[in-house]
């Protein structure tokens, strides 16, 4: 068992009890033959789920969503995409470099959003001097926080009526379902394809779905072999996967309100400006010359961070609500010194 108070990131989860026996009682099969059937019942349980025609289960989300601006896109081809956004900044410029898909990035909102005005801005002419806007990309949540479902509405609409595809990175969009209250199928409208990640919240240890029309699905089988993806006996992975939707979904409301306490706790703090956690994502400024003495001060405590000026804080399932109160309380006394 892990004793340290991991606040990195919802990444770190390891699988519960009875997630493990799901994994290692799974029937499995050569998944790139199509022959493993909790492959198979994963990706038709999360269609159904997430209310498209299928899914297709890859190693990572960062696959996943390469899958996906690969199928939708060709050489040539751009794609719009926030500032902020994974799939731009942190997925290691994979669209450009492997399918020559050239990103539009655009600024993103206080609240997470891209403008329509500028997605509007942003659509090239029908000109061989410029590239060719095939798709729309958002992210949600972003940096925790959750994109209000009629801009997404307003979003979608407006690039299907100019054409475009629309591609939702939707790793943690299981939090934006039960922070809003929808349902996954509602969280998602208005998407032609989404990525929902296993192996954040939900708790699995490897994995995400991309889901979308059978069509584009079997596209998206021929991008995941040619970028190493395709599996063989597979299914103890999926199994894990299969367990995380079904039985933590809902339980992200626990991660929310941790994040809300933490938050809370810390903003008493002097000298700490904390923002307002939507879900289990918030951010903490700390004066650089703190970060280093602050991060061995958690350290000896058996906590850890990313420490930065920018603080990113993550609550997930196996971080509870008296070890946070331990974290607040190494804070309160490291500034109090």
């Amino acid at each position: 068992m892990n004793d340290w108070i991991d606040l990195r990131s919802d990444t770190v989860t390891q699988p519960c009890a009875a997630m493990r026996d799901a994994m290692a009682g799974a029937r499995v099969g050569d998944d790139v033959y199509g022959d493993d059937p909790t492959v198979n019942a994963l990706q038709e349980y999360a269609a159904e789920l997430f209310g498209y025609e299928a899914a297709l289960f890859a190693p990572s989300g960062t696959q996943t969503n390469l899958i996906a601006l690969l199928a939708h896109c060709g050489r040539g081809d751009e794609y719009l995409v926030g500032q902020e956004a994974h799939t731009f900044r942190y997925e290691g410029g994979g669209a450009a470099v492997l399918g020559s898909i050239q990103p539009q990035p655009i600024t993103n909102q206080a609240d997470g959003s891209l403008a329509l005005a500028d997605i509007a801005a942003q659509i090239k002419p029908r000109d061989f001097h410029f590239a060719r806007t095939r798709l729309l990309a958002l992210e949600n949540t972003i940096g925790g926080r959750v994109l209000p479902r009629e801009y997404v509405a307003a979003a979608t609409a407006l690039a299907h009526e100019r054409g475009l595809a629309t591609h939702l990175d939707g790793a943690r969009v299981c939090n934006a379902a039960v922070k809003s209250g929808l349902s996954l199928r509602e969280a998602v409208a208005g998407f032609d394809t989404v990525s929902v990640c296993l192996s954040k919240g939900l708790g699995a240890p490897v994995g995400s779905v991309l889901c979308g029309p059978r069509e584009f699905i079997e596209e998206g089988k021929r991008w995941r072999k040619m970028l190493g993806g395709g599996m063989r006996q597979s299914g103890g992975l999926a199994a894990a996967g299969l367990y995380a939707l079904r039985h933590n979904v809902q339980r992200l409301a626990e991660d929310h309100d941790n994040a809300a306490f933490l938050a809370a706790e810390l903003s008493a703090i002097p000298g700490l400006a904390v923002s307002t956690p939507q879900t289990n994502i918030f951010y903490v400024d700390v004066p650089a010359e703190h970060c280093a003495p602050l991060a061995e001060a958690l350290a000896a405590e058996r906590i850890r961070v990313s420490m930065a000026p920018r603080l990113r804080l993550v609550t997930h399932l196996d971080v509870h609500r008296e070890q946070l109160r331990q974290v607040a309380a190494v804070f309160a006394h490291y500034f109090k010194n």
